[in-house]
């Protein structure tokens, strides 16, 4: 567990997206610009930043069919999927209402693993705007038959400072919308226009790098987008203790 919690060789230079969130922050407190809103996102916001790909063809009606055969007769869910060493994170939430982080084995997946923290978006929004961010998860050691990633439930720290509990959630139409929305995203931060009672969602999103310590400890390091190993602003560690 220590060697997984002090790994450091992504955690040397300053964020990538720093000013994006310092205009997301200034979009809660009602003080970002017209002006500003086209610095940053560009005259005709679509919910992406300057960090885009081509988006990918559509799945067809066949590959979607195929897919849910082989789940079906494979007996695994897909959202019980096997992530790899690299994977796509993304974090979002409403600007009011807790935070969550998706992860997807590739851009086009349904999210593999949803997680839910009893902190609000726009807290960790703020605290990732000041400097690197370390969330840590703890359950508790039972029979350690259940895969690290399949708990239920843990308790959330935030750069050392407990902050409530963590849920595994099921992938709803919520986040499936959200993953879909900012799928063309490669990384960046931005808002979504609000659908129905929630409001804007804030997101921010990233390649991860997926470090197996052992079967009760895993952690997640974002990637910086320059590719020179320096920038993981935000490191989410699963420990089982």
């Amino acid at each position: 567990m220590k060697s997984i919690m002090t790994r450091t060789p992504h955690e040397s230079s300053v964020s990538f997206s720093r000013r994006h969130f310092n205009w997301i922050i200034a979009r809660v407190e009602g003080t970002a610009s017209s002006t500003e809103d086209e610095e940053i996102l560009g005259p005709a916001f679509t919910a992406s930043d300057a960090y885009t790909e081509q988006p990918p063809p559509p799945r067809t009606a066949v590959a979607r069919i195929r897919s849910a055969l082989t789940a079906a007769f494979s007996g695994r869910p897909a959202r019980l999927v096997v992530l790899g060493p690299r994977v796509v994170g993304t974090l979002y939430g409403p600007r009011r209402g807790n935070v969550r982080f998706s992860f997807q084995r590739d851009p086009r997946d349904s999210p593999a693993l949803v997680i839910e923290l009893e902190i609000k978006t726009g807290s960790l929004v703020k605290e990732m705007a000041s400097g690197i961010v370390r969330v840590a998860l703890e359950c508790e050691r039972k029979d350690g038959k259940v895969r690290l990633v399949e708990e239920r439930q843990w308790r959330a720290y935030c750069n050392g400072r407990k902050c409530g509990l963590a849920v595994r959630r099921d992938c709803g139409a919520g986040d499936t919308r959200v993953v879909r929305a900012v799928e063309p995203v490669t990384m960046g931060a931005g808002v979504l226009p609000a659908e129905e009672e929630e409001g804007e969602v804030m997101y921010m999103r990233a390649r991860f790098e997926r470090v197996v310590g052992s079967k009760d400890s895993e952690a997640f390091y974002m990637i910086n987008p320059d590719g020179k190993g320096g920038g993981a602003e935000l490191s989410i560690y699963f420990l089982r203790v």
